[in-house]
């Protein structure tokens, strides 16, 4: 009897090899890696919260996390490459603003941009256990727009860290992709650079989309590689809202440029 794979089973041949890996990998994220993530998870928001009500905020409050992140994108054995760092001061303050394509952008900004920074993030994540009050007590910023005052306060937080000489990432979306591309921009962030007259650094995140998209919150993430693109920062040419509306045009073209060809160009976000 012949040994030879007739071409229909080799044309198949691939995909059952995708398929067992994939159930390898799956049964590896449950039964390893999702505990050891809980675990982690729990560790570091204790840490975080101790260490910024008893020592040193800046430090507690960004080390933890960053160790954290970049441990569960080791432990999900997922690749990163970095590419711009080269374009940054260690003794500038920036505002960055990034695409938000998943849940796995957190973990690669803060494991792998190697930058001490706050967060703004939505207000909802301060009643996640745990991560919430973690965040409470580093000082990163909530973004409640259930009214003026408290769209004042937001941004009266912001400015204060910035004025410390420390760094935010903004998603300035907003919200996260439902399709892997791009929505639009919002002005927040561009107005805080404005008005600061701080530079504004654009991110480009690929991959994450890939790993565990929106329309699968919650599913085991697939395995895929992540890059993190740090583009030149833009640097304020003048000052009022035509300047701003120019950093963030350029900003956006910036961010743009650098998404992989599948997911690139406008897509509406629907929950913006």
């Amino acid at each position: 009897m012949s040994n030879s794979i007739s071409p229909r089973n080799k044309k198949n041949h691939p995909s059952v090899i995708t398929l067992v890996a994939r159930l390898i990998y799956g049964a590896y994220t449950f039964f390893i890696a999702l505990p050891i993530f809980i675990i982690t998870s729990t560790l570091t928001a204790l840490t975080t919260v101790i260490g910024c009500r008893f020592g040193n905020g800046h430090f507690w409050g960004y080390y933890p996390g960053k160790w954290w992140s970049w441990l569960t994108i080791r432990l999900l054995f997922l690749p990163v490459k970095v590419e711009g760092r080269e374009h940054l001061d260690p003794k500038q303050s920036y505002v960055f603003v990034s695409n938000h394509q998943g849940a796995f952008d957190i973990f690669l900004i803060y494991g792998f941009l190697d930058r001490n920074f706050k967060w703004m993030m939505k207000k909802g994540i301060r009643k996640i256990p745990l991560v919430g009050i973690a965040c409470v007590y580093a000082h990163h910023i909530f973004v409640d727009k259930s009214g003026a005052s408290k769209i004042k306060k937001t941004y009266d937080e912001a400015r204060k860290t910035l004025r410390e000489g420390m760094s935010v990432v903004v998603f300035p979306e907003g919200a996260r992709s439902f399709t892997g591309h791009m929505g639009k921009f919002r002005r927040g962030a561009f107005m805080l650079a404005d008005e600061l007259q701080l530079p504004v650094c654009p991110l480009t995140i690929n991959g994450s989309f890939d790993i565990m998209p929106r329309t699968r919150d919650w599913s085991f993430p697939m395995w895929h590689p992540l890059s993190l693109t740090i583009h030149e920062p833009i640097f304020p040419k003048g000052k009022g809202t035509e300047f701003e509306k120019q950093t963030m045009a350029e900003s956006y073209d910036a961010v743009m440029s650098g998404i992989e060809p599948k997911y690139q160009g406008f897509i509406e976000n629907p929950d913006q």
